[in-house]
C-alpha cells in the first residue's frame, strides 16, 4: 500500500475515533438553532413535519395562490411571520431574518439561503 493511502485511511480512521470518542462532534459543542415559540398554542402542523415540509408547504402555497388565485391562512408565509416574529422590548415585531431570530437561527444551522424575503415582509403588517 502507498504511503499516502496509508495516510489517508489513517486520518479517516482517526477522524472516526475522535467523534467517537467526543471530538468535534461532542453534544453541546454545535450552537443549536434558537427556536422561539410561536403566539398561538400549537403550529398548523406538527413541529416534527413543519421541520422537514415547511418548504414544501410554501411552495404549494404559492402555487396555489399564484397560479390559481386560491388565498388560504393554514400554511401562508404571511401567517408564518404574523405568528413567529419575536418583539423587542418596545414591542416593535424583529424581523425573522434578524441574528437570532426564527428564520434565520434554524437556516443559518443548516446553511441554507432564505431568499423569501427578498420580496416577502420580515415583520407582520400592522
Amino acid at each position: 500500500m502507498s504511503p499516502l493511502r496509508t495516510f489517508f485511511y489513517g486520518l479517516v480512521a482517526a477522524l472516526a475515533l475522535a467523534g467517537a470518542a467526543g471530538g468535534a462532534w461532542a453534544e453541546g459543542r454545535t450552537p443549536l438553532p434558537t427556536i422561539t415559540k410561536g403566539k398561538g398554542d400549537q403550529c398548523v402542523e406538527p413541529t416534527a413535519v413543519m421541520r422537514t415540509d415547511h418548504m414544501r408547504f410554501l411552495l404549494h402555497q404559492r402555487d396555489e395562490t399564484v397560479h390559481g388565485g386560491i388565498r388560504t391562512k393554514r400554511h401562508s408565509l404571511k401567517e408564518c411571520i404574523e405568528c413567529h416574529a419575536a418583539r423587542d422590548a418596545t414591542g416593535k415585531p424583529m424581523p425573522v431574518t434578524a441574528e437570532g431570530q426564527f428564520c434565520q437561527s434554524c437556516h443559518s444551522f443548516a446553511a441554507v439561503h432564505l431568499d423569501c424575503f427578498s420580496c416577502h415582509a420580515t415583520t407582520p403588517d400592522k
